[in-house]
């Protein structure tokens, strides 16, 4: 066991940097791709590596069983000093070795252990047969297995978290440039709006309303460049990557089609490719081995033992290594449960419970997955046209605005009108910014939903 953990250690310190060195400095700026970002997450993401390195575990896990099929070598040296040497008894003989009086008194015979000895030893085991260890052979290696879900499973929850911070720092990006715009807009507004009311024009109410607007948008937008900060280093964070590290991402939201989504899969058992499924099968697996082992505990085992030693025995340690009594032997041992107190007999029941419960389990977990494949498809569904709308009532009231400013302009319109324009085009940028986000989102969610992320 010490071996093994301190190879797991030698691995994980290696592991660990080997990724460092493929990380860039800190102070190096990147740029990458949302493919890019899923790759380095896959190389840097702790989860990740702790997934693999359990894949390593869990291969020696296998050869550690497989090592307790094999011989069974181990070396003894045994020193004794009688300080006070026993005394051997019997009965009382005469010369012809018969007892003298059966009934009286035991006396001391003159033999009896000496005073030193020291045996050196070498024992042989090896395992004939044993259910338990076919069994438990088998169970390592579908717990490997697992390992290796478990790993593909880290990958996917990687590839989400990662996809769905990207798709957040692009929003905010988006965000930004419309607010950008709308800053422009709204200055230029304000400034014309300023020099008419100096030349007598409008009234300096009229000033003030677009100031206020005006204010609000530049203390929103810096808001959102904070926010944007945040968003970057969540998604650093996402991808195991130091979040002082320079990031720049050349995925553009122009680049995403939201609209390019399968539709309900045809299969309807599109459930089974999901990884999550394919864990409960292989936790079933491993249940129905260890019933297995339970009732292997009802059949004998066999194992072949060998032995051999060289005996050293004398009164004074001067004589001791004068001479030596080797002795060896074979054997075969075989152990034949027969009565254990029905002790295995309720183990094999608790485990064969086990398994029904995790087939149980497996059961419900299909139409857990179903049901939420068709809440994504939903969600999905309902955030596109959301966002279709969206987009929609942003260009009628960036319309609203044009016509409402014309108006003013010309006299036919009040500065009332132009600023709930004004600000009506602000809430629709909003809820256009929060319709792309949820509709990314969504998609994500609905790839994971129907185990279209690999």
């Amino acid at each position: 066991m010490k071996y093994i953990f301190l190879t797991a250690t030698l691995i994980c310190t290696i592991a660990l940097s080997s990724y460092a060195q493929q990380a860039p400095p800190p102070n190096t700026p990147v740029s990458f791709s949302l493919a890019d970002c899923i790759k380095y997450a896959y190389e840097h993401q702790d989860s990740v590596k702790n997934a693999g390195l359990d894949i390593k575990s869990a291969e020696y896990k296998v050869k550690e069983t497989i090592g307790s099929g094999l011989p069974q070598v181990n070396g003894s040296v045994n020193f004794q000093d009688y300080l006070k040497i026993p005394t051997q008894v019997a009965p009382q003989f005469n010369a012809n070795f018969q007892i003298v009086n059966p009934n009286g008194p035991l006396v001391a015979l003159p033999f009896g252990p000496v005073k030193y000895n020291n045996t050196f030893g070498l024992q042989l085991s090896q395992l004939i047969y044993s259910g338990t260890f076919l069994v438990g052979l088998q169970a390592v290696k579908t717990f490997k297995e697992l390992s290796e879900r478990s790993l593909v499973r880290s990958k996917i929850e990687t590839n989400v978290n990662v996809t769905k911070a990207y798709y957040q720092a692009l929003v905010s990006n988006e965000q930004i440039k419309l607010l950008d715009a709308n800053i422009a807009q709204l200055k230029q507004t304000f400034d014309q709006t300023t020099q008419q009311n100096k030349e007598g024009f409008v009234e300096k109410i009229d000033v003030d309303r677009l100031a206020v607007q005006y204010n609000n948008l530049v203390t929103n937008r810096d808001n959102v460049q904070r926010a944007l900060v945040l968003n970057y280093q969540m998604l650093k964070f996402q991808m195991g990557m130091p979040i002082e590290q320079d990031l720049t991402l050349t995925d553009k939201l122009a680049d995403v089609n939201i609209e390019q989504t399968a539709q309900n899969s045809v299969d309807t058992s599109f459930y089974r490719n999901r990884i999550e499924y394919k864990l409960l099968e292989t936790n079933i697996m491993l249940n129905q081995l260890d019933a297995k082992s339970k009732k292997a505990n009802f059949y004998p085992t066999v194992s072949f033992t060998a032995g051999l030693a060289d005996v050293y025995q004398e009164n004074h340690t001067r004589y001791l290594y004068d001479r030596s009594y080797f002795n060896n032997y074979i054997g075969l041992n075989i152990n034949i449960p027969i009565f254990s107190g029905g002790q295995h007999l309720n183990q094999l029941r608790q485990s064969q419970i086990t398994v029904l419960k995790s087939q149980n389990d497996l059961h419900n977990a299909s139409n857990g997955f179903k049901l939420q494949a068709n809440a994504a498809q939903i969600t999905f569904t309902n955030n596109l046209a959301s966002l279709t709308n969206q987009k929609r009532s942003r260009e009628l009231a960036q319309e609203v605005l044009r016509v409402a400013k014309i108006k003013y302009q010309q006299g036919v319109g009040s500065s009332i009108e132009v600023t709930q324009a004004q600000t009506d085009f602000e809430s629709a940028d909003n809820q256009y910014i929060q319709a792309l986000y949820n509709a990314l989102i969504s998609k994500v969610d609905l790839d994971k939903a129907y185990a279209r992320i690999n």
